[in-house]
């Protein structure tokens, strides 16, 4: 669960949009992320002086913060201290508008976390063979807020990747519950009947159902149980990337600009449990963002995840494959994210590998008391890569 608040400000692209985001801009928590993270990073796109987001590609780093503290008490059934990156997704807007690509990043990859930043000054440890996760909890711990965790993230994924993170956005349990409920929830198709113990007693019938803000956190949270496969944090993905499939279709089809109160209420929401970076958390930068993605519609919105294996020396871990270069290289070129390169160098993007997303995995840490699945086969990425509009195939 993450920032459906990228998908707000497309909905409301234009003057209307921009003057209802000018009340909200001071619910949100900022940082200079680009001052703190220095200039030893990949090069950046030039952008245009009139228009800073104008014919250039955007890279977004998405996360949900698993933070339990103040408004979060209470939202989920266990009481685990500090503060992970529940969720990882990169959001890449091509430059000429007519792609957007979501690739969700495994928090349960093995990878090496550089040293970082925090807003406090100091600068965490390198940490070799650790989960990926582990990167916003080391900035967090040591940084003491949410934006030192997002810095650590955004680094890291520089560090693995050579692409350019233009900016980030972390919204926290309270926020997520509270967007769902000013939208009026969510309707989700339930491939089959679920009940989950682990996450608050999560009990869902199967077919087409509209969940609420608490229901849908839940369900987005949920990893063992019935009806929600082997357990392993690559099926969860699949869930949550259907979840934030079916929020982009709640959000587009709403003309909220036209209901004052509901635009209201749903700004509220959607900016109250906000950390950006500061070059988003602007009237101008928002607007901006949303000026730049205002074109693209459902079927041009596409999830997918990170090509990984089982990792070889711990089987409740994933590694990366080769893949993975080919799709780090298209969002730096701003290809699409599937293309797979040709002969003579010429790039194919119909053909596209991704991960399945409700298929087999590694178990994670919450189920270190269960026995793991046997190890997957490696996955290539996009095999199942889905857009916006598709979502509703999980139920046919």
């Amino acid at each position: 669960m993450l920032a459906l608040c990228v998908t707000a400000c497309v909905a409301f692209a234009g003057v209307g949009g921009a003057t209802a985001l000018s009340r909200f801009t001071g619910n949100v928590d900022d940082v200079d992320a680009d001052t703190l993270l220095g200039d030893d990073r990949p090069e950046a796109s030039t952008p245009d002086p009139e228009d800073p987001n104008a014919g250039t590609p955007l890279n977004i780093v998405l996360m949900g913060s698993d933070d339990r503290s103040g408004a979060n008490a209470g939202l989920v059934a266990d009481d685990t201290e500090g503060m992970r990156s529940d969720t990882t997704m990169i959001l890449h807007i091509s430059a000429d508008r007519s792609r957007v690509e979501l690739v969700s990043v495994p928090r349960d990859s093995t990878v090496d976390v550089p040293s970082c930043p925090t807003t406090s000054g100091t600068t965490t440890n390198p940490m070799s063979g650790t989960k990926f996760n582990s990167a916003f909890a080391a900035g967090a711990d040591l940084g003491g807020d949410v934006a030192s965790g997002a810095l650590c993230t955004m680094r890291t994924i520089e560090s693995l990747t050579d692409v350019r993170m233009d900016g980030f956005v972390v919204i926290d349990f309270a926020g997520f519950q509270a967007m769902i409920d000013a939208l009026g929830g969510v309707e989700l198709c339930i491939p089959e009947a679920v009940h989950s113990p682990k996450a608050n007693n999560l009990t869902l019938p199967a077919g087409v159902q509209m969940l609420d803000g608490g229901t849908a956190l839940s369900y987005a949270r949920a990893r063992t149980g019935q009806g929600l496969g082997d357990g392993s944090d690559l099926g969860r993905i699949g869930r949550q990337q259907e979840l934030m499939a079916a929020l982009v279709r709640t959000v587009l089809g709403k003309n909220l600009l036209t209901d004052a109160g509901a635009l209201v209420q749903f700004l509220d929401a959607v900016t109250s449990s906000l950390t950006m970076s500061d070059n988003f958390s602007s009237v101008t930068g928002l607007a901006g963002l949303a000026y730049s993605a205002k074109g693209i519609d459902l079927g041009s919105i596409t999830f997918m995840t990170v090509p990984n294996g089982t990792d070889p020396t711990n089987p409740n871990n994933v590694v990366w494959t080769s893949d993975a270069d080919q799709l780090w290289d298209n969002l730096k070129n701003d290809r699409p994210a599937g293309a797979t390169e040709q002969a003579g160098g010429e790039q194919d993007a119909g053909s596209s590998d991704a991960t399945p997303q409700t298929g087999t995995g590694p178990a994670g840490p919450e189920d270190a008391t269960e026995t793991a699945p046997a190890p997957a086969e490696t996955k290539d990425a996009g095999e199942e890569a889905f857009s916006a509009q598709d979502v509703t195939s999980v139920c046919g």
